[in-house]
């Protein structure tokens, strides 16, 4: 069964993937210090990802249907680099995504992430995260 975060994710639908997170999801992202609060705060983020990526796709699913957490393995590039990565998630008694985490590798993509979601966030609000992308 695929967790329907990632039907969301693969179908394209960024708003489905967002009616999906609590409203005070708590999102933890592998390029700013501290986490970003609320489905508001997030929702640029993944918008912004969602262009940055190029050719994502989620490799592994890991978590019973009925768990209420789950692990999304994903691949994709970012400027030309390779990038691995996990979606962490896990689900609130509403089964909505309550807490988010992404872990990316390797550091040189990384690095290409931050630099191109700098790039993409620039001038937009990130309320409620008061995180600041790592240089």
């Amino acid at each position: 069964m695929t967790h329907p975060f990632r039907a969301a994710v693969e179908a394209g639908d960024i708003d489905a993937a967002l009616a999906l997170l609590a409203e005070d999801v708590v999102f933890r992202s592998p390029v700013v210090f501290a986490p970003y609060q609320g489905r508001q705060a997030v929702a640029p983020i993944l918008r912004a990802f969602a262009r940055v990526a190029e050719d994502f796709r989620y490799v592994r699913e890991i978590g019973a249907p009925d768990a209420a957490d789950h692990v999304l393995v994903f691949q994709a590039r970012v400027e030309g680099r390779q990038l691995e990565g996990s979606d962490f998630l896990h689900a609130g008694a509403d089964g909505l995504i309550d807490e988010f985490v992404v872990m990316v590798r390797p550091l040189s993509a990384a690095l290409a992430l931050a630099e191109a979601m700098k790039t993409r966030l620039a001038g937009k609000s990130r309320c409620g995260g008061g995180g600041r992308l790592i240089p």
